[in-house]
């Protein structure tokens, strides 16, 4: 029987230091992100002045980019080494949001636009000036789409198939610790500072991924070199042209992404939503937080239940909670009482749909990305999971875009209106949009039910032959 020391040894070897490091970087990369990424439409149209439209258009196209790219940084991170890649990565995200804080301030300077409380708009809506943020967020996108392929990647690579459920149990569990803290800096710099906090809070990301480069260029070290490192960029592009061709996989891709675009409207539409219905006494992000809190508690615990489940009847069940998830955020703008345990009502109902699409996440991320992994031929991990994250690129496309139309419908922005009485009447049904995303995420569920069936019937046909 093994003594208590070779226990501790057992328990220390069973993860790798890259996996460890990996996990621990991407805590402080999702940090930097959630801090930034919950009041991104609320920066845009606040700080640049974009209307709602813009704002969704813009975040939609930016959060797009930044899952589809992975799917090249992906296969290039396998050519070149996933501790180069990384490097170049956490560079590139430092000057992204250092970016984002440093060129409001060189506007100001110009004076275009004076912030405080609440920003006076002097020019910037009339200047090109306001499209000079794009290149400062290609900054973001570009660092965003390796860190999305080589953290899941190194993770694919440094766990075996016995331990990699928990293996992206843990990963999932430090990208929610990330995603919580980052998200509790927000509120307090907003309502202290105004729209002037949405400015600093850019110099709080810089500094997060500028620790992570410095941890990566001193612990990352991975054992051996990876199967796929100095491969020809030809045979990089076959690869790419192999899973691209991949039927199955692509078509649930496409499924999954519709819990993803319910799951996008805590950032691309709550904020809007609850500080417009609420007021500025609202906090939204402390809202969002409920999300990685309850996956934090509840993630090991799910992914150990269903461990003797299939990923895809993990799937099935999260699928199956994220359109009522929905429709409880719907029911925050239709109750009369004034308050609910203390809280308006519709930042009660908002905080329970938001904890039951965390549930729903507990089912679906982790599993996903096992299943994915599982997939990844040696050497070509980045590019698989790279790969997986197509679904947020669809997703996010199409979620922040129509969420600006939705907002701009039925709850748009109070200072458009000379009354309270008439900005009551114009959001008398604001809680219609939710009722748009309980479609989209009872069509997918069904689609992944339907899907399930022929993904069995179809291994059973391929084990006949």
């Amino acid at each position: 029987m093994p003594d208590a020391k070779t226990n501790s040894k057992l328990f220390k070897t069973k993860f790798s230091s890259a996996f460890w490091v990996a996990n621990s970087v991407e805590l402080l990369e999702r940090l930097a992100y959630y801090a930034v990424f919950i009041v991104i439409t609320l920066y845009l149209s606040n700080i640049w002045g974009f209307s709602d439209i813009e704002a969704g258009a813009i975040s939609g196209v930016f959060s797009a980019t930044l899952y589809l790219l992975p799917l090249f940084s992906g296969a290039y991170a396998d050519k070149i080494g996933f501790r180069k890649a990384i490097i170049v990565a956490f560079l590139l995200l430092t000057i992204g949001y250092l970016g984002l804080g440093v060129l409001p301030t060189l506007l100001e300077s110009a004076e275009l636009v004076s912030y405080g409380k609440t920003t006076t708009f002097t020019g910037l809506n009339e200047s090109y000036l306001r499209w000079s943020i794009v290149p400062v967020m290609a900054f973001i996108v570009l660092g965003g789409s390796f860190i999305k392929s080589v953290i899941s990647g190194t993770v694919a690579r440094e766990t075996t198939s016995e331990n990699r459920a928990r293996g992206y149990s843990i990963f999932y569990m430090m990208v929610n610790i990330g995603a919580f803290t980052g998200k509790t800096v927000v509120d307090p710099l907003r309502r202290s500072l105004g729209d002037q906090g949405l400015v600093y809070l850019n110099y709080f990301s810089a500094s997060m991924t500028l620790m992570a480069l410095i941890a990566v260029i001193m612990f990352y070290k991975s054992a051996g070199k990876p199967a796929g490192e100095g491969k020809s960029f030809g045979q990089i592009g076959r690869d790419m042209i192999k899973v691209l061709s991949n039927g199955r996989l692509l078509a649930l891709i496409l499924i999954i992404s519709g819990f993803w675009m319910i799951q996008s409207q805590m950032y691309a539409t709550m904020p809007k939503y609850v500080i417009r219905l609420i007021g500025d006494g609202a906090t939204p992000g402390w809202y969002a937080n409920v999300n990685p809190l309850v996956v934090f508690v509840l993630v090991n615990f799910i992914t150990s239940f269903m461990k003797k489940r299939t990923a895809l009847t993990s799937m099935i069940i999260g699928m199956l909670i994220i359109p009522f998830s929905a429709l409880v955020m719907s029911f925050g703008n239709q109750l009369s009482a004034d308050t609910i345990l203390g809280m308006h009502p519709v930042a009660f109902m908002m905080i329970i749909g938001i904890a039951m699409q965390a549930v729903a996440e507990c089912f679906i991320s982790p599993r996903f990305l096992e299943y994915f992994s599982l997939q990844a031929p040696k050497g070509q991990e980045g590019l698989y999971l790279g790969f997986s994250h197509l679904h947020s690129f669809f997703s996010y496309l199409f979620a922040f875009g129509l969420s600006g139309f939705l907002l701009d419908r039925y709850c748009p922005d109070p200072r458009g209106f000379s009354s309270p009485e008439a900005f009551a009447a114009a959001t008398q049904h604001a809680h219609y949009i939710w009722y748009v995303f309980v479609g989209i995420g009872l069509i997918s569920a069904f689609a992944l039910l339907i899907y399930g069936r022929l993904t069995v019937k179809e291994l059973k046909k391929d084990t006949q032959e």
